[in-house]
């Protein structure tokens, strides 16, 4: 092969490279760039400890309401503001005493050790529902929350509680929308 060819193809070589290691180091991190929190993969392991470990424990998943209208409205810049403040919220709410999780677009989850350690479900329920101020603007945020307490599971498994906690979310969907204060 001759030097020139090698020259021009050895910088493409180099970032086909870079590329399949970046994705490989993103697919595998531990922490949502965007908001900090833990990914799925980062939170399972801590999250079915507490499980275990916590006989009181609370898991909950948590879905915006229609969220891709933010994003069309005001702007994917605005609709990433609405995510890092619902995780701010989602874990100042579980105070300490549990651990949140970004599983991936609009959606979180979070396992408490005992939701009387935490501010209640209505606090919640208030937090996750108050607009987010963007570049002066009020962004009306709604979000479905589906709630597990460990204790109601004839055996404590996280896989059993976010199952039950899915479908209490999509119940509280059902519901109606800005109308959907979770039930413990």
């Amino acid at each position: 092969m001759e030097l020139p060819v090698i020259a021009a193809a050895l910088p493409a070589f180099g970032w086909a490279l870079h590329g399949s290691l970046l994705t490989r180091r993103l697919s595998t991190a531990r922490r949502d760039p965007l908001t900090g929190l833990h990914t799925r993969a980062g939170w399972t392991a801590r999250a079915e400890r507490i499980a275990t470990r916590s006989p009181r424990a609370l898991a909950l998943l948590v879905d915006l309401d229609d969220f891709k209208a933010i994003n069309d409205t005001h702007g994917h810049p605005a609709g990433d503001a609405v995510i890092t403040a619902t995780a701010a919220r989602l874990t100042a709410w579980t105070s300490g005493h549990g651990i949140a999780a970004r599983l991936g677009g609009d959606e979180f989850a979070a396992i408490v050790t005992d939701p009387a350690n935490t501010l209640g479900t209505t606090a919640l329920h208030e937090a996750l529902h108050r607009p987010v101020t963007y570049r002066g603007q009020l962004i009306p945020v709604a979000a479905s929350v589906g709630l597990c307490p460990l204790a109601d599971l004839p055996v404590r498994t996280l896989t059993d509680a976010l199952t039950a906690a899915d479908a209490a979310m999509y119940a509280v969907k059902g519901r109606g929308r800005r109308n959907n204060t979770p039930r413990p």
